[in-house]
């Protein structure tokens, strides 16, 4: 029998119910004025967010270039800054441009073999992705779809996935400490890579920059409505299996409570001030798409309804209820062709 590993001692009830209290210092209240409501979470999203990082121009290097469906998928790597080099796949499609264009973020998983790799098709046989579209996507990637639409897909290994691979699952803990005690933490660098990457895929000559989206699953799910919610680029966003509330999430046994994969989406001293809509929201009114199936046991029902409701309240306000696609489809935590079908259908609404 497996030993729980989150008790009442590392729960400690007692800083629950005081966070409980405390609520979100700069969260959503109805009676807000929605514009200035928004540009304040902004600039504290801004400020607890994103690493003090020199921001020097990005520069790509290719490496090869294959013939797929629907176009070409280049292998090349874009320099941030820093000493941040990353791995990346860029789809273009084969029709004349500019293109609409999609930031496609690749999920956690416990899966580091491959990163970009589970959004694009690869440039060469890869099993490790072929089981990964195979068991999320009806194997079908999701970012080969978008391809086969006429778009731009740009997919980047995130610091420790795929060609940036560290050292695993209980890894993921010593890069937290040793980032946090430098001042940055690993959400930090995801966060302030994925608006680096933005800000790229809207310099580049095949892209339309004026109709970009960021579109993900699992962790990437939540890095797209992040990266909208920090970045100009962001048109439009798809969001799949992430959202709810966090005080939902502080329960035994879920993800954000077990360490590990909840560095990513932990901003220290963000949650005294903004819940997880609340930061989707800042986005608004730019169009948005969140999906969390029914059958997703990573997402209380309950969680997933509070958010729900925060950001129906958000979009309202703006008086865009029409850009805002709330979903709870009979699903579990997966992305699958039917489920693609419908939202790059309203996505492509969306970016005419």
């Amino acid at each position: 029998m497996r030993e729980p590993q989150i008790t009442p001692d590392n729960l400690v009830p007692a800083l629950l119910e005081h966070a409980r209290r405390r609520g979100f210092l700069a969260g959503w209240r109805p009676d807000a004025d929605p514009a200035g409501w928004r540009e304040a979470g902004r600039q504290i999203l801004r400020d607890l967010a994103l690493p003090d990082l020199p921001e020097p121009p990005i520069t790509k290097e290719v490496f090869t270039e294959v013939p797929v469906a629907g176009g070409v998928v280049q292998e090349i790597a874009l320099d941030f800054g820093s000493g941040l080099i990353a791995p990346a796949l860029l789809a273009l499609p084969d029709t004349t441009g500019p293109h609409p264009a999609v930031l496609a973020l690749h999920d956690h998983g416990s899966e580091f073999a491959i990163g970009k790799e589970k959004c694009l098709p690869c440039t060469a046989p890869n099993p490790v992705a072929e089981a990964w579209a195979q068991r999320f996507f009806g194997a079908r990637p999701y970012g080969a779809e978008l391809l086969r639409r006429g778009f731009a897909v740009l997919s980047v290994d995130a610091l420790g996935w795929g060609g940036r691979a560290g050292n695993g699952y209980a890894a993921q803990q010593a890069l937290a400490a040793n980032l946090m005690q430098i001042g940055l933490s690993p959400a930090s660098i995801m966060a302030w890579e994925d608006c680096r990457a933005a800000d790229w895929l809207a310099t580049h000559p095949s892209v339309d920059a004026q109709r970009i989206a960021a579109v993900g699953f699992s962790l990437g799910g939540f890095r797209a409505w992040q990266t909208a919610a920090l970045s100009r680029h962001i048109a439009a966003t798809v969001s799949i299996s992430w959202m709810a509330s966090l005080p939902g999430l502080m329960t035994p046994e879920n993800n954000q409570t077990r360490g590990q994969s909840a560095f990513w989406m932990t901003h220290p001293l963000l949650a005294r001030y903004l819940d997880l809509p609340d930061i989707a929201a800042l986005s608004a009114p730019r169009p948005l798409w969140s999906e969390v199936g029914l059958a997703d046991h990573l997402f209380p029902a309950p969680a997933v309804e509070s958010a729900y409701t925060r950001l129906s309240e958000v979009w309202q306000a703006f008086g865009a209820a029409d850009r805002l696609a709330l979903h709870r489809p009979d699903c579990g935590h997966s992305f699958l062709p039917d489920r693609q079908t419908a939202a790059f259908d309203w996505l492509e609404r969306q970016l005419r």
